[in-house]
């Protein structure tokens, strides 16, 4: 039987937000596309897109990570992980090997080559690229993009990123536009495509749900269902998946968002998924939620903040800590990338507590 520490119902409330990239420093125009992980040590790993000259998803764009020993209180400088001089390094999609500690990245390069970094010593040096477009993109597909969010590892030792293409030239209706995920099961030495879903979806985000199926939750294109987040379910890690379903309460203006698991009841005292996005009809008011029955339904939910805000991703600290990292502004969701960390207390305004359990990162 396992032993579980008590709930600490004296815990208060709290939030604190801490601008790490901001637009115009550090040699680059823009910041965007935020993605963040928890080493094995505990570390906080917060990568973006560094935008040297334009705000634009194409040109001379690199990969910059800044990391945290001290769940998120300070960050060291930012480091360039990946840079290929005038072409663009971006997407970046973290995944912790639980059981070897090694950090890995994939990535894209100019959206349509494939290509995975590593670090094992918590992110302070990085392998060259190692490209494995031929083993995870089919021919035909003129667009490719990783997460771009965190990866996750299965129960079974799985490596799974959530990916998106494109089958032919892009179309105003972006009915040709899919998600799906690629996968390794050797910790990282090789890579390999799983299953697809679509049409008209898109930027992704997969949660392992505690009876070992996938939930993956999609950016919508589909003019017959609105702005509303869609999502599909595997029963064998990713490799084929359900009809497509929608999901009202997950409203949002076409854009990225992020699903992690929080806790479970093998280690914890309840199932939780957190779920986070611009909860608006445009790029704005950044929300996250909080489910208790693997994604159904989202009965929490609380504003990070009002103003401008577009993508997103989502990590829990060493200490149990909520972490969002995302991009927001005042007139302008790209102007910073900030990160969010707050409890669950926060969160549920004291209604929730947990015990200080190391999360699961599933």
């Amino acid at each position: 039987m396992t032993s579980r520490a008590m709930p600490n119902k004296n815990v208060e409330g709290f939030l604190k937000q801490t601008d790490i990239f901001v637009s115009g420093r550090e040699g680059y125009r823009t910041y965007r596309i935020p993605a963040i992980v928890v080493s094995t040590k505990g570390t906080i790993l917060a990568f973006c897109e560094g935008r040297r000259y334009s705000q634009a998803d194409y040109g001379d764009i690199d990969i910059v990570l800044r990391r945290s020993f001290d769940d998120g209180k300070s960050w060291q400088p930012i480091q360039v992980v990946a840079d290929d001089g005038p072409n663009t390094m971006g997407n970046p999609s973290p995944v912790v090997d639980q059981k070897t500690g090694t950090i890995w990245l994939p990535l894209c390069k100019n959206n349509i080559q494939v290509y995975v970094m590593k670090s094992a010593d918590d992110g302070a040096t990085w392998s060259s690229p190692i490209e494995i477009t031929r083993h995870v993109r089919r021919e035909g597909w003129y667009w490719y993009a990783t997460s771009p969010c965190h990866g996750i590892q299965l129960k079974n030792g799985k490596l799974v990123i959530p990916c998106d293409h494109q089958e032919g030239p892009r179309t105003p209706s972006m009915m040709n536009c899919y998600s799906h995920i690629i996968y390794s099961d050797d910790h990282g030495s090789s890579w390999r495509l799983g299953g697809t879903v679509g049409p008209y979806t898109d930027e992704c985000t997969v949660v392992q749900r505690c009876d070992g199926s996938l939930y993956l939750n999609m950016r919508n294109y589909n003019p017959d269902h609105g702005n509303v987040r869609a999502y599909a379910c595997s029963e064998d890690d990713g490799m084929t998946w359900s009809e497509i379903r929608f999901d009202e309460t997950l409203i949002e203006p076409r854009c990225q968002a992020s699903a992690v698991r929080f806790t479970e009841t093998n280690s914890n005292d309840r199932n939780r998924v957190l779920f986070s996005n611009p909860a608006s009809q445009e790029r704005a008011e950044m929300t996250v939620r909080l489910s208790y029955d693997e994604c159904q339904n989202w009965t929490i939910s609380k504003m990070l903040h009002s103003g401008p805000s577009a993508y997103s991703d989502l990590a829990v600290a060493s200490d149990m800590t909520i972490c969002c990292l995302y991009e927001r502004g005042e007139k302008s969701p790209y102007e910073k990338i900030t990160f969010a960390s707050f409890n669950i207390e926060w969160l549920t305004d004291g209604a929730d507590h947990i015990s200080t359990q190391m999360p699961n990162r599933h």
